[in-house]
This record gives C-alpha cells, structure tokens and sequence, in this order.
C-alpha cells in the first residue's frame, strides 16, 4: 500500500534505536526524509548511515537532551520544516512509589513529559502557520494498565494520553492531525531492562527475564516495527481523519 507520504519530511525523537529507529525506517520506506534526534551523536551517526544505504532517503542527525527546555527549542529551529513530528524519546524507570524519590520522578517527566509537550507545542505552532502537519506521539501502555510497580510511567503515559487526545481534538481547527500509539511490551534494549526488573522482583533472578515473555499475547514481545508501521500509517493521508485518537498495539494483553 503506498502511504503517499513520499518527499514528506519527519523529525523522529529517540530515532537512533528501538521503536524509534523502526518508525524511522517505516517512513523512509515510504520515501520520506527524515531528521533524527537522540542524545548519543554516535548512535545517532550509525543509525542514519543504515538508513542512509537502505532506503536511499535523505537523513541529518541533531544530539540533543530533550529535557531541557533550550534544548527543546535548539531542535526545532535546527530542524527545520517538517512534515511529520514523531515523539518517542525518553525511557522511565521502573519501581512503587517509595523507590521513586522526587529527583528521579521530577528527571524522567523532565524528558518523557514535559519533552514530548515542549516539542509539541514549537512543532504545532510552525504546522499551524502552513494548516498542515501530523504530531504523532509514541506513548506507552503503562498509561493504560497502570501498574503499580512502574508508577512514574504510568502516571506520566497517562498524562500524555489525555494531553494528545486534547490536542489532537483540537488540531483539525487548524488543519492539523495529533494522535498516539500505546505500544506494550516491545522488543527492545529497554524491554529487557524492564523484564530483568521485573525478573528479579518476581522471580528472584533478573536473569531469567525471558520467561516472562512466554505469557505473553502469541508467546512473544511485539517487534519494534510493528510500531513503526503504525506510526507510518498514522501519519499518512490514508489515515486523514484520525485525531484525538490512541491506539494500543500490545497483542490483546489483559
């Protein structure tokens, strides 16, 4: 199916690995160039090169800690205009609400929150200008689930559910289109960490994270660009008249 998106242009966050890196690859997939952002500039390099070589897209990288508002705001004047906003960066630590201190939950929001939000809103008004633009938002199912034993996320992922559905109510006023995906357990470098988290607390051995996965919806963690091929399809026109909208792609998980 061509998504008709290509010579479109999109800046993808947390672009140089895991779900960010599959969106990425979607998109150029489709033609589209692309702008990625992360803080490691040698990640970054090495996943642009691929890209680069695979899909033969045009891609830039900019470094940058999207948890500091200057930061934030040195991206978007360097990325310049684009098409599509793919918000994806940040990675919330696991743990109750006695494990979390105040620093700790104020430095996760600081990027996976207030990040996501401060992006938004230099992308929106530039997409505003020209009355075209899509925001996607890369979410997390935790704002769903709520478990009690990652907490930061949760609450923040649902804050970040209400803040899209919000926006993205109010974006076809301006010829926008905001929307969000909630990807659970996920394949990544960042899956296991949470896995071996949960490993240890459930199982006595952070080790034996794998076992955790055969419970799982089809006995397996959704691949990175199962996600990715969700975000390319929501940011195209064949998907021109969703807003406001989430969607949860965790295999039917309970």
């Amino acid at each position: 199916m061509d998504l008709h998106l290509r010579g479109q242009r999109a800046l993808v966050t947390g672009g140089s690995k895991g779900i960010g890196r599959a969106a990425a690859e979607s998109l150029a997939a489709e033609g589209v160039d692309l702008v990625l952002a992360a803080r490691d500039p040698a990640a970054l390099a090495q996943a642009a090169e691929a890209i680069r070589a695979r899909f033969q897209v045009a891609v830039t990288t900019i470094s940058a800690d999207l948890s500091r508002q200057a930061e934030v705001e040195r991206l978007a004047v360097a990325a310049g205009e684009v098409d599509i906003l793919v918000n994806n960066a940040g990675a919330i630590p696991p743990g109750p609400l006695a494990a979390i201190d105040d620093a700790t939950w104020r430095a996760a929001w600081d990027l996976k929150v207030f990040g996501f939000i401060s992006l938004c809103r230099e992308a929106y008004r530039a997409m505003a200008a020209r009355r075209a633009g899509v925001i996607v938002n890369v979410i997390g199912a935790a704002g769903e689930k709520m478990p009690a034993n990652y907490i930061v996320g949760a609450s923040g992922n649902a804050a970040l559910m209400a803040f899209t559905r919000a926006l993205g109510r109010a974006a076809p006023a301006d010829g926008l289109r905001v929307v969000g995906i909630n990807p659970g357990s996920t394949a990544t470098e960042r899956m296991e960490m949470l896995l071996r988290h949960r490993a240890a607390a459930e199982l006595g051995n952070a080790d034996r994270w794998l076992e955790l996965c055969a419970g799982m919806p089809f006995g397996r963690a959704g691949k990175p660009a199962e996600i990715g091929d969700a975000v390319a399809f929501l940011a195209s026109p064949r998907s021109g008249y969703t807003s406001g909208t989430i969607l949860t792609i965790d295999g039917g998980a309970p």
